[in-house]
């Protein structure tokens, strides 16, 4: 299969890469098939398999999660929609406790597309793919007419393996419980809005797009019976910690002076009225942690690469159900809703 494998001649993709002929069969062993290569996509089945046998060794329970992703511009500062595509997917089943193990890749792309820029993004996937040790090992691709969509969407479906005594879920989370957050928030919404251009903005900034998977698990040694974690992509912090507490029925109570953010991210919110709490992420979790074991968790995750930046931002206390808090500088408090329409289009 290897060493017959076709070549892809066109510079633009065609309605043909998508018709299922010999350009479509070009397209798929060559930029993907090619990129990807590893022995179950190779294949080229309609599906892939495994063994069930070597997934029940390593865990308990199975984690499945989808998402697709679109983002405007498709590529930016410190990664692209591929990137984003691997990692997103990764994240998603790392903050329930999984350890990530397979992907598939589905790719609609628009008529007119350059190829060398799929091939950019497809070989982005493959690298973010090794770093975060998951295979992707199934896929589908379609083309629409020129126009008809934005250059390139990709959804990954992600499967893992849960450990067991592992138990991470929005509605356990309980008064005292401490919040953390590892590192700088908003960092990629910000870099998103700046990439654009239309600001002209005079700074750098960049996407803190990495995959999780590797902290959690470093956490979860020193505390397995951490309460509740997601990943805070679209609609940022604010919009987790408002599911957490309307989920949990508890309130939360953050100190806005405890929230790591950048100056320059901070700058971009003061001039255009933003909250980068509301700023989507994709490098960046929340964890509800037991209060007797916050601090350990917080010097573990400050000692690995993806934490260095961990703080403590707040606590679950009694309350209203459902309210979340934030005690500001001025030593008064403000509610912090959940998102209500959108803050910026198109960032993930």
């Amino acid at each position: 299969m290897t060493q017959n494998r076709r070549t892809l001649k066109a510079d633009t993709i065609t309605m043909a890469h998508g018709a299922g002929g010999k350009a479509m069969r070009d397209l798929i062993e060559d930029v993907f098939v090619g990129t990807f290569d590893n022995e179950d996509l190779n294949k080229l089945e309609d599906q892939a398999r495994f063994d069930l046998s070597s997934l029940q060794a390593q865990g308990v329970q199975l984690a499945f999660t989808t998402d697709s992703y679109v983002v405007d511009p498709v590529e930016f500062p410190g990664g692209d929609i591929g990137t984003l595509a691997v990692n997103g997917t990764v994240n998603d089943l790392a903050v329930s406790g999984a350890i990530p193990k397979y992907l598939s890749c589905g790719m609609i792309l628009e008529e007119g597309l350059d190829v060398a820029l799929l091939r950019r993004i497809v070989s982005s996937m493959r690298k973010a793919a090794d770093e975060a040790g998951v295979s992707i090992v199934t896929g589908d691709t379609k083309v629409v007419p020129r126009g008809k969509g934005d250059k390139i969407f990709i959804n990954t479906t992600g499967i893992g393996v849960i450990a067991e005594g592992i138990d991470i879920s929005a509605a356990n989370c309980k008064p005292g419980d401490k919040i953390i957050v590892n590192g700088f928030v908003g960092d990629h919404g910000a870099a998103i809005l700046n990439a654009r251009g239309d600001l002209a903005l005079d700074v750098e900034l960049k996407t803190d797009c990495q995959p999780l998977h590797e902290l959690i698990q470093s956490m979860l040694e020193v505390c397995p019976e951490l309460h509740a974690m997601r990943d805070a992509s679209r609609g940022g912090v604010a919009t987790v910690l408002n599911e957490f507490a309307e989920t949990s029925e508890v309130s939360i109570r953050l100190e806005e002076s405890a929230i790591p953010v950048r100056t320059e991210v901070r700058g971009v919110c003061e001039i255009l009225g933003l909250d980068a709490l509301y700023f989507a992420n994709e490098g960046k979790l929340v964890a509800i942690v037991p209060e007797d074991k916050a601090q350990q968790v917080l010097e573990t995750m400050q000692a690995h690469p993806a934490g260095e930046g961990s703080a403590i931002i707040g606590e679950v206390i009694e309350g209203y159900a459902g309210r979340v808090l934030v005690k500001t500088g001025f030593g008064g408090e403000r509610i912090l809703d959940m998102l209500v329409g959108e803050q910026l289009p198109r960032i993930c």
